[in-house]
């Protein structure tokens, strides 16, 4: 039996929030972002909201700029090509793993988690909506 997927059918794909932590000895954090990855439908994609106000009211000084840039790498490695640096060349699976391994910097996925949708780019649109604004 082939497995073939028809147009509009519902597919796995994983999503992880961003995080910002400003002081990780307090604990705090607020979501930022989620990137979503579908593998089959090769699907990588990122969504970031900065509410500077919030975050300056967790730490007020919050290196916003230090913040934004990090954001920036995670959209260049997203959207692969020239600007992912050395993830350029990475499938987009490899790139969404990297990009979802714990780290202990300022910014930060949450956990991985899985889902059912027939289209990521509008799942990535709603996890937005609900996780972070």
């Amino acid at each position: 039996m082939t497995n073939i997927r028809t147009a509009g059918e519902p597919t796995v794909f994983e999503y992880a929030a961003l995080r910002v932590v400003p002081r990780v000895e307090r604990g705090e954090s607020m979501n930022v972002g989620v990137v979503v990855y579908c593998r089959a439908l090769d699907y990588l994609g990122c969504r970031t909201h900065l509410d500077e106000r919030r975050l300056l009211a967790l730490d007020p000084s919050l290196d916003l700029e230090g913040v934004r840039a990090a954001l920036k790498g995670v959209d260049a490695v997203c959207c692969g090509g020239e600007r992912a640096g050395q993830a350029a060349a990475e499938p987009p699976g490899r790139r969404f793993r990297w990009l979802t391994a714990p780290r202990s910097t300022i910014v930060q996925p949450g956990p991985v988690h899985a889902g059912l949708t027939a289209d990521p780019a509008a799942e990535l649109e709603r996890l937005l909506g609900l996780l972070v604004l």
